[in-house]
């Protein structure tokens, strides 16, 4: 099978034409180190994350927040939707407390504090008396 010369300089204007085509078209990937200290921060976030949530598991605190008209459900999204200075500072707080001195009465009112801050966020609407700060 021979091509005539026409035949080959419309390869190989399609091939050349192709060739470009794909490289300008291709998506580069960029890669880029990652510090030591922000892998120590994402993991401590998930740390203070995942103790929020274990105090949330104590079925008094279960009980006094469902008294007060709120699931847990929502506190656990309230919880996931905290910045990792506002979870270190939650915890900051709880590891101050002393030993037994109202352990209960703290969460509950850490929660609460969550809730306040989630509404003035604009993030939930739980509380009619919160304003939304963004508007």
């Amino acid at each position: 099978m021979t091509f005539t010369a026409t035949t080959r300089r419309f390869l190989s204007i399609m091939l050349t034409a192709l060739f470009l085509l794909t490289t300008v078209t291709s998506v580069h990937a960029q890669a880029s180190m990652i510090g030591t200290s922000d892998v120590i921060n994402q993991e401590q976030a998930s740390v203070d994350r995942d103790a929020l949530k274990s105090m949330l598991s104590d079925q008094a605190v279960q009980e006094k927040i469902a008294s007060m008209g709120v699931s847990a459900d929502q506190v656990e999204q309230r919880i996931n939707s905290l910045t990792a200075d506002e979870l270190a500072y939650f915890n900051a707080q709880l590891d101050e407390a002393p030993a037994g001195a109202g352990g209960i009465l703290g969460v509950i009112v850490l929660f609460l504090v969550i809730f306040i801050i989630t509404d003035l966020l604009c993030a939930t609407n739980v509380y009619k008396f919160v304003n939304c700060i963004n508007r």
